[in-house]
Order: structure tokens, then sequence, then C-alpha cells
């Protein structure tokens, strides 16, 4: 900045800047990296093609800050053991009956409603009707392929989970805007549930990598 003029440039990504001036003018340098100085322009120094001006480097140092409620000091195995923490509230920890059920997918609830059976009401019994339309309608028939293919995606995105994008790049020639496609493809081998409800990850790949070569294969990617 020619603090004298009132005009300002920024340098570019050498240092190298151009600013009118006249002899007498002061220029400010100033960069958060870099201490600030001042230069008193002669008039031998305008008669000069170039002007070079050493910065001196600049480290801000910060006093020691003490965060506080807690007095932290930063090493993680000491500021929690000194911390005082509630216990963690959940199912599990009350030793509820249902702390471990599997929660239901929308399709499974719906299943289960639409055959639900016979129930009691003191020396009531109460048949509904709803089973009996839905297996007429071929309702319960749809809703049990429902649950079916869902529970087929959820392992098969289990199996998406298992591996990131660039296993399947570069491993199984699998380009990355097809991954979900090929998963599908996948999906419909008879072996696949079999081998990815064992939880064998080295069966898993090894499935993944031939059924790779053959989609490869039939959609002439290689």
């Amino acid at each position: 900045m020619n603090t004298t003029a009132g005009r300002a440039t920024i340098s570019d990504e050498e240092g190298m800047f151009s600013i009118e001036a006249s002899p007498g003018d002061t220029l400010l340098f100033s960069a958060v990296q870099y201490r600030r100085k001042q230069l008193v322009l002669s008039a031998s120094m305008l008669e000069s093609r170039f002007i070079y001006v050493n910065l001196e480097e600049f480290v801000n140092e910060l006093d020691e800050v003490v965060v506080r409620p807690f007095n932290l000091s930063g090493d993680l195995v000491r500021d929690m053991q000194q911390m005082k923490t509630e216990p963690v509230v959940t199912a599990s920890t009350l030793g509820l009956p249902n702390a471990y059920v599997k929660p239901m997918m929308q399709s499974e609830r719906l299943l289960k409603e639409a055959s639900m059976g016979p129930f009691h009401l003191g020396m009531i019994t109460a048949v509904p009707f709803n089973p009996l339309i839905n297996m007429i309608t071929g309702r319960t028939k749809m809703l049990k392929r429902r649950v079916a293919r869902d529970r087929k995606y959820l392992l098969t995105q289990e199996v998406r989970n298992y591996y990131p994008d660039s296993i399947f790049v570069s491993r199984m020639g699998i380009p990355a805007d097809r991954i979900d496609d090929f998963m599908y493809f996948c999906e419909v081998d008879s072996k696949f549930d079999s081998i990815v409800s064992s939880d064998d990850h080295i069966a898993i790949l090894n499935l993944l990598l031939v059924k790779s070569k053959a989609y490869r294969e039939n959609n002439q990617l290689d």
C-alpha cells in the first residue's frame, strides 16, 4: 500500500507487483505470514527497474489457553479419566426386554398386520376379517414378496458397504457409475443369499470377482 497516495495493490504468486508512486512516498508491505515493513521511496529507487524488498517471517505465538469449565489438557486419555459423565441410558442398560430386538422393516410390519390372526378379549374370541380379505385379494402374497425383496436389498447394501468404490473399479474392473447395476447383477445369483449370509468376507469377495468377469463380458467392458 502506498500510504502517502492512498493506493494499494496485491502481489502475484512470485511476489511481483507494481504501484504508482513518487519520491518521498511511503510503501507499507503487509501479509499474514510476514512482519509489516515500511519503505520510504527515494528518487534513486524510482530510477531503478526493480526494487527488491526483503520481508521477515512472522510466527504468531499464542499464550497458553485453558479451556473451561472442563480444564482440558489435550491428552485424551487423561481428560477422559478426569471427566465425570452420566451413565448411558439405552434399552440394554435398562434391561428392557426389547433391548436386542431388531426393528422390523415397514414391509414386515404391513405383512404382520395383514396376516394377524384371532385375538382374545376376556371370554370373547375376536376373528378379524382382514387376514381373510388380504389372502383372497392377494395382498398378503404381495406383501410377502415385498418383504423378501427388501431383505435381499438390505443384504446387497451390506455387501456394497464392505468395500470402497476403488476396489470395485481397480480390482473388479467395474466403472464407478455402474457399481449399483453390478450389485443388482450379483443379487439375482442363486448363491448370493447363502454366501452373504455366511458373513465370510473372503467368499463374498471371490463371488464378486467371478461375477465381475461375467458382468464385464455381458456389457462388453473389457
